[in-house]
């Protein structure tokens, strides 16, 4: 079963001993904070690492006015974007130099292939990620709600913790890359 932003908001302020909301605008102090915290935590926990189910491939193919320096073609990033993880050309996914400023992929090709992190919708997310956000979250919503930072950094302890499971066990989703250039296998010949 999928959770909401909802859900999630309510199972962190049930860690911190907090009440739980009806909606993100109920009224309540709880509510508000929650408002306010859950989508930059959400969008920060997303772009910390390069997760299966939030990873995706687009052709950029219309290019928008050129850069002023440094390189010759730019495009406009996805609506969705959060943080690229590579960029390719002719059927590769990487290997292609690139500069993003604001809003803006600049390369010097085109058409070309940009493997970036997308903002995923909670439906889609995987339960392990689920318990990932749900633990951030209650570190986040700690010192707000209780004024008690030591609970807030013993939490976020156990937060970084869970960032490490959930993320050994994402990176089990694909085949492991291999060393591809490396001069001192190249050197052993």
């Amino acid at each position: 079963m999928a959770l909401s932003s909802l859900d999630l908001c309510n199972r962190a302020l049930v860690r911190v001993g907090a009440r739980p909301i009806t909606a993100f605008n109920d009224g309540s102090t709880e509510a508000d904070i929650c408002n306010l915290l859950y989508t930059p935590t959400r969008d920060a926990v997303l772009s910390a690492y390069g997760w299966s189910f939030s990873t995706a491939q687009i052709n950029l193919t219309t290019p928008i006015a050129p850069p002023l320096a440094d390189y010759s073609v730019a495009f406009n990033l996805p609506s969705d974007f959060l943080r690229a993880l590579s960029l390719g050309a002719g059927g590769r996914g990487r290997g292609v130099p690139f500069r993003i400023l604001g809003k803006v992929l600049h390369t010097d090709m085109n058409p070309v292939t940009l493997t970036y992190i997308f903002r995923a919708v909670e439906a889609d997310w995987p339960a392990y990620f689920d318990m990932l956000i749900i633990q951030r979250l209650s570190a986040e919503l700690c010192i707000p709600l209780t004024e008690n930072t030591s609970r807030a950094e013993n939490l976020l302890r156990m937060a970084e913790v869970e960032f490490a499971r959930v993320r050994q066990i994402d990176a089990q989703q694909d085949t492991p890359q291999r060393i591809e250039d490396f001069s001192l296998i190249d050197a052993r010949g």
